[in-house]
């Protein structure tokens, strides 16, 4: 037997834990048009972002890979391109490449309609005929197997490593052992923990895929610490990590690999990419906040587990993030951000694997149609797309 949830079976075969319609702009240049659109049409979501342009080669790619996977998200019964009509990554490959998942997509070009109150006119019939259909739509039971989660965190601190983040791996594990999936990623907070990750893989290559990313990661960092000469842009941790009692990069990484459990890592892949497999994924990206969930949401990951110490009220579009803090003061002080209170591992009135299944039980109840804090609150700020360097 295994569990089940409430979600949206979309026509490539995934399913969705929302039935949005995503409104995504293929350039910058077209992000407000996007925007004006999205609020004027209830039950849709827009996807403001500074690039799509002036960008060559692996960066742009990683953009249109992205912006694509993104629109890719089973969360989004359609999608509406808006494009300007000259960018580099045009609206039609952007069209193109989400189509192809099955689901409907309608484009609007800025010069081609001649103006920006003809392209939000055009854009937003097309966004409320999209709405009307994909409204007549019902949630059906299906397993868990079905579900991708995301692992991050943000405003780490000392009881991240001791409660939120062994609590939420307890989670993970319980998903995966049924066929489900989840990413962790955030390499530049796993450096120190490589070889130990490592020991997890299911075979030698991913293995060995897991060394070499780790390594490159680190690699990155230290060119990027030792050209810098200010010696306040060097800490691999932020102020507030220092001010939580995490001391070093290796001390938060020994903590933040918890998030993913003790299951086997069947897949490594890229930023922008899908995964190839079901089970425990590690994902090639940064650690910032907003392009690691972005990273997770393109790769189809429905829900985003976040667990957050010092504290964080961000979300982000479409996608439910779960916000889960081991602190307890973290709890009374942000709990209409705040959706699990782990802080009671602290205090003793909880075990580890009672607060696992309790978030393990939040994951299914936001899967099949509770809102997370996040989403009440209207918080989207953690779409950021990655560059590379």
């Amino acid at each position: 037997m295994t569990d089940t949830f409430l979600g949206y079976r979309r026509e490539n075969g995934t399913v969705g834990v929302r039935n949005l319609i995503a409104i995504i702009p293929s350039v910058f240049c077209s992000a407000k048009v996007a925007e004006r659109v999205a609020s004027n049409v209830p039950g849709t979501v827009h996807f403001s972002h500074p690039v799509g342009c002036s960008q060559v080669g692996d960066d742009l790619d990683v953009t249109a890979r992205t912006l694509i996977g993104v629109g890719r998200n089973p969360n989004f019964a359609g999608v509406v391109v808006v494009g300007l009509g000259c960018e580099r990554f045009t609206p039609h490959e952007l069209a193109q490449g989400i189509s192809s998942s099955g689901k409907p997509v309608e484009m609007v070009i800025i010069q081609d309609e001649g103006d920006t109150l003809k392209a939000i006119d055009k854009a937003t019939r097309h966004a409320r005929l999209m709405q009307q259909t994909v409204s007549l739509m019902s949630r059906e039971e299906v397993p868990v197997s079905e579900l991708m989660i995301g692992l991050n965190c943000g405003g780490s601190d000392t009881t991240s490593g001791l409660a939120a983040n062994p609590a939420l791996g307890i989670a993970s594990d319980k998903l995966v052992a049924q066929g489900g999936s989840s990413i962790l990623t955030e390499l530049t907070e796993l450096i120190g923990t490589e070889h130990i990750l490592a020991r997890r893989a299911i075979n030698k290559q991913v293995a060995d895929d897991i060394l070499r990313v780790i390594g490159e990661m680190e690699a990155r960092l230290k060119r990027q610490t030792q050209a810098s000469h200010n010696a306040k842009r060097k800490h691999l941790i932020s102020t507030g990590n220092y001010d939580g009692g995490l001391s070093s990069v290796v001390e938060k990484s020994l903590g933040g690999m918890k998030k993913s459990g003790n299951a086997q890592f069947v897949e490594v892949f890229e930023y922008g990419d899908a995964p190839t497999r079901k089970g425990l994924l590690l994902l090639n990206g940064p650690g910032h906040d907003g392009e690691v969930t972005t990273g997770q949401a393109a790769a189809g990951a429905q829900i985003v587990c976040f667990p957050t110490g010092r504290g964080t009220p961000s979300g982000f579009p479409g996608v439910p993030v779960i916000k889960i803090t081991g602190n307890p003061r973290t709890y009374q002080r942000m709990q209409e951000n705040i959706d699990i209170n782990a802080g009671t591992v602290i205090t003793g009135e909880k075990s580890l694997q009672e607060v696992g299944e309790e978030i393990y039980q939040e994951i299914l109840a936001v899967a099949s149609g509770k809102l997370s804090k996040a989403e009440v609150l209207g918080h989207d700020e953690q779409f950021c797309i990655t560059r590379m360097p």
